[in-house]
This record gives structure tokens, C-alpha cells and sequence, in this order.
């Protein structure tokens, strides 16, 4: 599938039989193989992936080393002499633990745009991004092609409220964020806390990871606290209410009880005033000279 034809931008080119049907294999179809030098090369600004497993990347590097690099990696040049990673960021990290000084790669004419996408479709291609780097990919997809989540979903193949479901791990506090983005937690721990302000999210985030939590003990703690919360929120509301109908009565009471005095031609003068915590009635009767 063609960027353009993903995100309907330009005119697509007409596929032969034999042509792989993905945004990638067109790309290195359209243009031959090159050798770069490693030092011209930069990594992509687009790029959706935050955290590189070091362990992986070793591993991948002895791959290419015993059998060669089967697919290059796609670049685009941005300036004179200088190269920026459309696809294959992994591999290009793999072949500089290689110290290898020049690179297979196809150069391709790209917009900044059409750079982004491509940069983010093929990670999400790949299904190796944390939760958070999905969504952060998702949401700029939508971003970069003006496009809703409904459109988004139907462009990649996904329900709307998949896309939704993801993008909601963006209201997350921070350190939740980064604890995603490092597999500390999952993305079942981070959805269960969304209801939790930031401050409780933290505060739980600490027992998830050092008592090790599962999904459903977090669940648990986490509509314990919600609980709690309400019913904390509702008994001052009782208590005011109490308060005001009494407070009522008793002043009331006291201004008739005024009033009555005042009929037998007794001199008598009350004040009163909100202290905000009590209510003060002051009543000062004068004694017969």
C-alpha cells in the first residue's frame, strides 16, 4: 500500500503483479541500492520508538554479521552530504555496533510529512512499540494527516475504539508514561488508573512495581481508592446539610424569642455575625438606672 493511497496525498503508482502490496517494498522498489557512508547518516526526528533493547539490538547485529543485511535501510537526503532515516533505524543501530563505515540504503524524495508517516506506519507494522510509543505513533498520524481517530482506524485497519482505548494512555500521569515506555508496567495496569488523579496514580505506581501487582490487584486497590474517595466526599455534604437545617431552627428561634423581648419594651439590641467556622449572636440588654 502506497503512503498516498494510506492517506490519500498524491496519486498512486500502478502495481505490477509481482510487486509486494506494503508501503516499504514500493519504496525500495522505486529506487536502487546504494552504499552510504555511516558518518553521513542521521537518525529519523519522526521516529515513534523511545527506548532501544541494547540486548535485541546485539542480537540483531549477529544476524547481519553471519548472513548479511537482507533488507536495506531507507534514507532521504535532507542537505548536502547528510542522510536521514526514513526505515530501518534498528538496523542501521545494529550495523554501527558492527563498525561497519558504509550502509546498504535506498535514498527516496520525501516530505517531512510523508517522512513522519512512514516512520511511524512501519514501527506500527512491526508491533514491537510499547504501549506509549503506539499511541504517541497514533496520535501523530492524526496529527500529520488532519485525520480523526475513526479515519485513522479505518486507514489502518483498526476499530475506532482500539485507537481510542490507546490514546486515552496519554492522560496518564508522567511517571506512568515512562514506566509503560520501560515495561515496568503493563498497558492493562496504566488503562485500570485513568480514573485516578495524577497524584494517586503515582502513589499506586509505587506498590505496582515493587510489590509486583497483578492487573487485578491493581483493579482491586484501584476501586478501593475510588470508594474511599466518595464516601469521604459525602459525609461533609451530609454534615453541612445537618448543620444548615439546625442552624436554621436555632436562629430562628433566638430572633422570635428577640422579638418577644423587645414587644415588653425591654432595651435590648442583638448583633449578629458568620465567623465562617461559627455563627455569633451577641445580646446586650441595658440594666434600669
Amino acid at each position: 500500500m502506497a503512503l498516498s493511497d494510506l492517506f490519500g496525498s498524491g496519486k498512486a503508482k500502478k502495481k505490477t503483479e509481482n510487486e509486494e502490496d506494503t508501503l516499504l517494498e514500493e519504496l525500495k522498489n522505486q529506487k536502487r541500492v546504494q552504499q552510504i557512508a555511516v558518518e553521513k547518516i542521521v537518525p529519523n526526528r519522526f521516529q515513534p520508538r523511545k527506548v532501544f533493547d541494547e540486548e535485541k539490538l546485539d542480537e540483531l547485529a549477529r544476524t547481519i554479521h553471519i548472513h548479511g543485511l537482507i533488507q536495506p535501510i531507507i534514507l532521504r537526503k535532507y542537505e548536502e552530504d547528510k542522510y536521514e532515516i526514513i526505515a530501518g533505524e534498528r538496523r542501521f543501530r545494529a550495523m554501527q555496533k558492527l563498525t561497519w563505515t558504509e550502509v546498504p540504503a535506498i535514498v527516496q524524495e520525501m516530505s517531512d510529512n510523508e517522512t513522519a508517516s512512514v516512520a511511524l506506519i512501519e514501527n506500527l507494522q512491526r508491533e514491537e512499540l510499547t504501549a506509549i510509543e503506539e499511541a504517541e505513533a497514533y496520535q501523530g498520524l492524526m496529527a500529520l494527516n488532519e485525520l480523526t481517530q475513526e479515519a485513522l482506524a479505518q486507514r489502518i485497519g483498526k476499530s475506532q475504539s482500539f485507537i481510542a482505548n490507546k490514546l486515552r494512555l496519554l492522560r496518564l500521569a508522567e511517571p506512568l508514561k515512562e514506566a509503560l515506555l520501560n515495561r515496568k508496567i503493563t498497558e492493562r495496569h496504566g488503562r485500570s488508573m485513568l480514573a485516578l488523579s495524577h497524584e494517586e496514580q503515582i502513589a499506586l505506581l509505587s506498590s505496582i512495581v515493587e510489590k509486583k501487582l497483578t492487573v487485578k490487584e491493581t483493579e482491586r486497590l484501584v476501586k478501593q481508592q475510588l470508594a474511599e474517595k466518595n464516601k469521604s466526599q459525602e459525609q461533609p455534604k451530609k454534615r453541612i446539610r445537618k448543620i444548615s437545617k439546625d442552624l436554621r431552627l436555632a436562629l430562628n428561634t433566638i430572633n422570635k424569642s428577640v422579638d418577644l423581648i423587645k414587644e415588653t419594651g425591654m432595651p435590648l439590641e442583638a448583633k449578629e455575625e458568620d465567623l465562617g467556622d461559627v455563627y455569633r449572636i451577641t445580646i446586650e440588654i441595658k440594666k434600669d438606672k
